[in-house]
């Protein structure tokens, strides 16, 4: 039987995450270490760069654990919703340091490139670069879709968050590798390919980082959910013969689930244990459709045409 992701349960979602991002992390130790030597071997600015990029994914390996840890304590006295914030702030903290790290590679590359342009001459990289980027590529795309799957699979923001971090090293991989092997081809003034790579890749980072980040915020900000599923609410309750109308709807997002407060409209004429039946079915069909952990709260308003005016 298949499962909504929000109903897998907190111990089986929190284990299967920090499985996917202990694997990461090892994997990025692997990789920084050995571009990094790499790099300074080869003498390719662009796999140094690269090699640094790989530690910061460290930084959010540990943050993302750090997020599974927590995000699933039950609700209590102080956090009436539970702790769903904290996975929502480490995604924005993958997409800060996303930031910084697109931000570091841009300059240190239109650094390299200025230096050419002035006359200089960069250092032909060796093929040990060349190898250890096309090496980097590989297993970071295959990190990337192995963690995006599970991230979706657990509608998880850190980890697939997390995940495009691993991605974006594997484009700064590309890069390196294109950069790299041109220098590598052509020698002399060639060499520039090296840092005009790392620049265009650091683009890409720069676009990834913003959207994680500028998606965390409008979480944390409590913005409703998109219309697209405020129509599927809408829907669902209208299906009801029962409910004539649904407004005053109230949406947001709280890590890997949603909160929804809504009034809906019924025959006045219901006796209260047939309204209160009814707004518990259509509370059971709004878990199916939005997630087993969302959190819904429905006042029922008895029918009262208006002239006019039609429903309430």
């Amino acid at each position: 039987m298949n499962m909504e992701a929000t109903d897998y349960a907190p111990e089986r979602r929190v284990r299967e995450g920090v499985s996917i991002t202990l694997i990461g992390l090892a994997i990025n130790v692997i990789l920084a270490i050995g571009k990094g030597t790499a790099g300074i071997l080869g003498h390719s600015g662009a796999m140094v760069a690269d090699a640094i990029h790989s530690l910061s994914d460290l930084l959010t390996d540990f943050a993302v654990l750090l997020g599974l840890r927590y995000t699933n304590k039950p609700a209590d006295e102080d956090h009436a919703y539970g702790h769903g914030r904290i996975e929502t702030l480490v995604a924005a903290f993958c997409g800060l340091i996303l930031l910084i790290v697109g931000l570091g590679i841009f300059f240190e590359g239109s650094g390299d490139i200025l230096y050419v342009v002035r006359g200089h001459e960069l250092p032909r990289p060796a093929f040990v670069a060349l190898w250890a980027a096309s090496i980097s590529i590989l297993f970071k795309e295959l990190l990337f879709r192995y963690t995006f799957a599970v991230g979706c699979r657990l509608n998880s923001s850190s980890l697939k968050a997390n995940a495009w971090h691993h991605r974006t090293d594997a484009m700064s991989s590309v890069g390196a590798l294109l950069g790299i092997g041109g220098s590598i081809l052509g020698g002399g003034k060639w060499a520039v390919l090296d840092p005009v790579a790392a620049v265009l890749v650091s683009v890409f980072i720069l676009h990834a980082a913003v959207s994680i980040f500028w998606n965390s915020i409008k979480e944390v900000l409590d913005t409703s959910l998109a219309p697209s599923q405020l129509d599927s609410i809408k829907a669902s309750a209208l299906a009801f013969p029962e409910i004539f109308d649904i407004h005053k709807i109230r949406t947001r997002r709280i890590g890997f689930y949603v909160a929804i407060e809504a009034h809906i409209v019924l025959d006045g004429g219901l006796t209260l244990k047939r309204a209160h039946d009814i707004a518990t079915i259509f509370e059971e069909r709004l878990k199916r459709l939005l997630g087993g952990n969302a959190l819904i709260t429905l006042h029922t308003e008895p029918y009262e045409p208006r002239e006019g005016t039609g429903h309430d």
